[in-house]
Order: C-alpha cells, then sequence, then structure tokens
C-alpha cells in the first residue's frame, strides 16, 4: 500500500507557548512514526485551504476574525486555544491536508492518505475556537464531499468528543459521525441519546468510562462502529484520529496502547477501501505514544497485523456498550 502523507513546515510555527501541550513536537513524533512504519511513502505539501471551503462549515466572520487576529500577533482565543502570529497560515494547511488527500486518493487504488493537522481541529465550532482547534479540518473536507454528492463516515477516536465535527453535520443525513470517547470528560458532550437529535440515527457516541482499555474498543468496532458504517455504505471514511486514549497520555484517563490503534485502523482497511480512508492527526500529548500510536496506525492501514498487546479496561464495558446497541437499534440492524 502506498501511504500519501500531507504536511507543511508552517505546522512548527504554531506557537502554542512554554508548557502548552499541544506543541510542535508533536508535529516530529508523528513523522517519526510514520517513517517508522516502513511504508511506500509519498509526501505532499498542504495546500492553504481556499476561504470559499472554509465558510462551508465557519461563519465568515469568525474566519475574518481569525485571520485578524493572527495578523496582529494572535493571543489566547479561549483559556486553552492559542494563536500566534503564524497560526493563519496554519491552520488554513492544517485544514488543507485533508482536503488534499481527498483529491490526491480519488482514483488511484492502493492508497491511503495521513493527514498531519495542527492545528488540530473536532472541537472548532462554526463561529469559535476551542480545545486547541481553529478551524475544523476534518469538516472542511467532509463539506467539500457532499459538496459533490458523495457520502462521509466520520470515525472519532480522539479520546475527547468531537463536538464541532458532530454540531456542524447533525442535520445532514449523507454524514455518519461516530466518536469513541471518555465520559465523563472535556467537552462534556457526546451523549448516547444524541443518536434522536438532527437526522436521527446518523450521530453515535460510545462515551466509556475512565480506565477504559482496548477489549472495549474492539467490541465497540465489532459490534456497533463498523456494522453501521457497512450499513451506511460510505463514499468516503474520515479518521479523526487522537492518540489521547493512550495509557501513557496526560491529558486523559484511558488506557489505549499502540496495538489498540493498529487494531482500529486495521479493521476500518478490512471493511472499506484504502483508497477511500483518509487519517486526521487530533489529539496526543505523550511524545512517545504519539509516535509509536501513529506508526500502529498506518501499519494497520496497510493490512498488517498489530503487533505489541492491549490491556483489559479496569471495569467491565458491557453495559455502557449496551446501551449504545439498544440506542442504535432503533435506526440500524446490529
Amino acid at each position: 500500500m502506498r501511504l500519501v502523507v500531507a504536511s507543511h513546515p508552517v505546522s512548527h510555527d504554531h506557537a502554542t507557548g512554554d508548557g502548552h501541550p499541544e506543541r510542535p513536537e508533536r508535529v516530529s513524533a508523528v513523522m517519526r512514526g510514520l517513517t517508522a512504519a516502513g511504508l511506500d511513502m509519498v509526501k505532499l505539501e498542504s495546500p492553504a485551504i481556499d476561504r470559499a471551503d472554509l465558510v462551508r462549515v465557519h461563519d465568515a466572520d469568525y474566519v475574518e476574525f481569525v485571520e485578524g487576529f493572527c495578523k496582529v500577533g494572535g493571543g489566547y482565543l479561549d483559556g486553552d486555544t492559542v494563536a500566534s502570529r503564524d497560526s493563519w497560515d496554519a491552520a488554513l494547511r492544517s485544514a488543507g491536508a485533508v482536503s488534499i488527500l481527498v483529491d490526491e486518493l480519488t482514483g488511484r487504488p492502493g492508497s491511503a492518505g495521513f493527514a498531519v493537522t495542527r492545528p488540530p481541529g473536532h472541537h472548532a465550532l462554526r463561529a469559535r475556537a476551542m480545545g486547541f482547534c481553529l478551524f475544523n479540518n476534518v469538516a472542511v473536507a467532509a463539506a467539500r464531499i457532499r459538496a459533490r454528492g458523495e457520502t462521509v463516515a466520520i470515525v472519532d477516536w480522539d479520546v475527547h468528543h468531537g463536538n464541532g465535527t458532530q454540531e456542524m453535520f447533525l442535520e445532514d443525513e449523507g454524514v455518519l459521525y461516530v466518536s469513541v470517547h471518555q465520559w465523563p470528560l472535556y467537552p462534556h458532550e457526546g451523549a448516547i441519546t444524541d443518536i434522536e437529535r438532527g437526522a436521527a440515527g446518523t450521530t453515535i457516541n460510545i462515551p466509556l468510562l475512565p480506565g477504559t482499555a482496548g477489549d472495549a474498543y474492539r467490541m465497540a468496532f465489532d459490534d456497533i462502529v463498523v456494522p453501521v458504517m457497512e450499513q451506511f455504505e460510505p463514499d468516503w471514511v474520515l479518521v479523526s484520529a487522537g492518540y489521547d486514549a493512550h495509557v501513557d497520555d496526560p491529558l486523559a484517563d484511558m488506557a489505549l496502547t499502540a496495538y489498540d490503534y493498529g487494531w482500529m485502523a486495521a479493521r476500518l482497511a478490512r471493511a472499506f477501501p484504502a483508497e477511500r480512508l483518509v487519517v486526521a492527526l487530533e489529539g496526543g500529548y505523550d511524545l512517545g505514544a504519539l509516535e509509536e500510536g501513529v506508526a500502529a496506525t498506518v501499519r494497520g492501514l496497510s493490512g498488517e497485523e498489530p503487533g505489541g498487546r492491549s490491556l483489559a479496561s479496569v471495569e467491565d464495558p458491557g453495559p455502557t456498550l449496551e446501551r449504545v446497541i439498544s440506542a442504535v437499534r432503533r435506526h440500524w440492524s446490529i
């Protein structure tokens, strides 16, 4: 399999300040992981996304505000989210990375894509920066896909719920949004009952307790995520790939290992054509876990069985998954 990677050097210049967990060294860790995977890799320079693509999911006034805010030097957009002078270009190219991969993979069998997206995106709302995110990179690409009449499944395995992505597509029956996340945890959204909101059945949240490990994620993918996606039959699968559910991550309390990220990627690659799969970086703040998790992910996309080990959940995930299954069965055959 050919791995197409979209990145840009300006991602290192998005300055968040000393001690901020969303730091430039994350990009270096990701690139080490991609190299360590040993795949046939083609690198693309991420273009700046067109403003017309941004305003499909963000208010035009908000886009202009971010541009002006960065041009005068930036600062804090909220208590967590920082922008600097170079963040405008970094954010445009972060959104551009996912979209260029969709264009590049179209009609090219045997390839998959990985977008090195910094700043990340899945918390960004239509008119508000949030949770380290300026623009919603995956949502921008999904909206471009929808504009050409195709459907999208977004799988979000970041430890935090992608509240921005969910809200942007809540009413769109052509976008399936599936999130597996820790609960309770920031942004304190992502309830099971959201499946009844908007286009009923197209928002599937799987909130898991702290201490949850790979056994629960495998059950969730086998019993819920992949069966629903197969019935939805998406033209594209976009993955919001956070690595902050790793057992070593400092910002959450889950217990995934690199093995689990490789397994999830391989499970998706068995069900859907590689050339319709694009993975985009979201969170992940332990550099070693990020490097190993990214390497395992892209090996999984290539069909390689993951190495290493998985852990067991602290508490039985069965009751939570049964509640999700009960809600999902009102809309899907699982």
